[in-house]
């Protein structure tokens, strides 16, 4: 099987350093229904947290 994978970035609060999770369900839910399945969510450095998703090539 051959896989694709996307990463993408959500931005932290300034204030509190956390996410609005919410809205990162509701993102990640509008990718799901795309067929991307969640792997892995990482801290990176810049005040953001990175996701990581991949879906099959068909």
């Amino acid at each position: 099987m051959r896989w694709e994978y996307k990463a993408i970035s959500v931005k932290r609060t300034f204030l509190t350093g956390s996410i609005n999770a919410a809205d990162f369900q509701i993102q990640l839910n509008e990718l799901g229904r795309e067929g991307w399945e969640l792997v892995t969510v990482n801290q990176d450095q810049l005040r953001s947290v990175v996701a990581v998703l991949k879906r099959s090539l068909r």
